[in-house]
């Protein structure tokens, strides 16, 4: 009885893999190649930019005007421009003395700057910590303005609209804007807001992420690659070429007549940095990255808290890119070369392709063709291409260099979530506009950790288990039993390191473990 089964599923098969999988196969395997030849021009494309930066030292203080904030005689403080530091946050128990310190270290006339705590915490505890910390600061002399709201709408760019709304933002240039778990060194106001006092068309200057537990865990060391490319490299040649690149939403300083010549803060997405930057951008704003200014801050070092930050940033660009592509189109301020910059490589290659090209044709695709030999995929697109990005992509952090292979694996793991996420974004779904706040945890992760090897706290099953990974896990180990016993291929080694990654992710054994206790 079993063997008529079987041969009726092999019947079956062969009946309709000729006629129907085979073509469809072929399809995908030739826009697979395609999306992977586009991200693999763009790669190249950025790196022969840097490039050239680094020869002719294409430094920010060179392409832009930038003289240090002198004191006058006559004038005293007052020829230093009032700038507004904002900081949002939401139930940042662990981290929340860090940034407030931290800004209120800032080396600045104190009567010319005004820090902004945005607390938008529902916990009434963290509230009393943050209010009683903005008042040990008060005390001191600094002017530093805790705020709340009766509600959470918008978010966090609900938070930062509303803390424009007061009064005292009238008299303000400028506003520095740091995440809750930012740290920003007394001297970043002195290095970035004179570029924006000399060279009036700048609207934004970026600085870059230090990342202070980047070695953490295996997870953390994986997102500094990832996250040093972006900034090494993306941002670097956005600002060198175009002077325009995405807000990091944080480590920043915008000037405020920009930010409301754009029409201020939006909620329509998760990713409202980017949001007002394309806006400022269409405006004809310039923007400058100076690299060589770094904040420190912290990267998420639990997967589900990491699983939460890559939905946002995925489904957000893809949704910006749906509602602004024709609005970026029918523009008359930027140069055509410019919008075909932010269309196609900043969000179509960037953004979409290079997330959907990483699972799709890794994950679903050369593995299938495992099971469909009548497929084939040329080496040139299933080996030397994916390796050369690989290469350019590891460039930004030499020292992780020899983690290169669990940084492949780890990152089509993640191209899963990335994947869904963006076609949320592009179709509107479900979860288009879920905001999850990204879980820090500070100094207190040795607490909870005790200092030492923690022991595995227990979790209801629910929190660890991740469907979809395990069963994108099952088909590549199936394909790899199958490439072994019977292909050619010898994908198997690769679907076998690939499978076994879907599986640990799938049953959450990524990242730090932290019980809810």
């Amino acid at each position: 009885m079993q063997m008529e089964f079987t041969g009726q599923i092999e019947l079956i098969w062969e009946q309709t893999k000729v006629p129907l999988v085979v073509p469809v196969l072929k399809v995908l395997v030739v826009l697979c190649l395609a999306m992977s030849v586009m991200l693999f021009i763009e790669r190249v494309y950025m790196g022969i930019v840097m490039v050239f930066v680094q020869l002719f030292r294409r430094k920010p203080e060179k392409m832009y005007k930038w003289e240090p904030m002198k004191d006058d005689v006559e004038l005293g403080n007052l020829d230093y421009p009032m700038v507004l530091v904002q900081i949002p946050m939401y139930n940042e128990k662990e981290v929340y003395q860090l940034s407030i310190g931290a800004a209120c270290g800032l080396s600045w006339p104190a009567d010319r700057v005004i820090i902004q705590v945005l607390d938008d915490s529902t916990d009434p505890a963290i509230k009393t910590l943050v209010q009683v910390e903005c008042q040990r600061w008060a005390s001191k002399g600094i002017n530093i303005k805790y705020e709340i709201r009766d509600n959470r709408n918008g978010y966090k760019a609900g938070a930062l609209k509303e803390g424009m709304k007061h009064s005292y933002v009238k008299q303000c240039d400028y506003v520095a804007i740091f995440d809750a778990d930012f740290q920003p060194e007394p001297h970043f106001l002195t290095l970035t807001i004179p570029f924006l006092v000399n060279n009036p068309q700048l609207g934004l200057v970026q600085a870059r992420w230090k990342f202070v537990n980047s070695d953490e865990c295996l997870m953390t060391r994986m997102q500094e690659m990832s996250l040093d490319y972006h900034f090494i490299v993306e941002q670097e040649v956005g600002s060198s070429t175009h002077a325009f690149f995405g807000f990091n939403g944080t480590a920043g300083v915008w000037r405020i007549s920009a930010i409301n010549e754009a029409g201020g803060w939006k909620d329509r997405t998760t990713v409202e940095d980017m949001d007002l930057a394309v806006r400022a951008s269409l405006k004809g704003w310039k923007f400058v990255y100076v690299g060589d200014l770094k904040v420190k801050n912290e990267l998420p070092s639990t997967f589900n808290a990491y699983r939460n930050q890559q939905h946002r940033w995925s489904c957000g660009p893809a949704n910006l890119f749906k509602k602004m592509a024709m609005e970026i189109i029918r523009n008359k301020k930027v140069s055509l070369w410019k919008k075909f910059y932010v269309i196609y490589s900043f969000f179509f290659v960037r953004k979409i392709v290079a997330h959907i090209v990483t699972f799709v044709f890794y994950c679903v695709v050369l593995p299938a063709t495992v099971l469909v030999p009548e497929v084939e995929v040329p080496k040139w697109g299933a080996v030397y291409i994916p390796s050369i990005i690989t290469l350019l992509n590891a460039v930004g952090t030499p020292r992780s260099l020899h983690l290169v292979l669990f940084w492949i694996i780890f990152e089509n793991v993640m191209s899963l979530h990335r994947t869904k996420a963006t076609f949320i974004g592009l179709l509107e779904a479900g979860r288009v506009n879920e905001w999850v706040v990204t879980e820090k945890l500070g100094d207190g992760l040795k607490t909870k950790l005790g200092g030492k090897a923690p022991r595995k706290p227990r979790f209801r099953i629910g929190d660890r288990v991740h469907i979809l990974e395990l069963g994108v896990g099952a088909y590549l180990f199936f394909c790899g039993c199958y490439d072994l016993a019977f292909g050619k291929n010898r994908y198997f080694i690769f679907l076998f390191l690939q499978s076994t990654a879907f599986f640990i992710a799938g049953v959450g054994y990524v990242g730090t473990m932290v019980s809810n206790s």
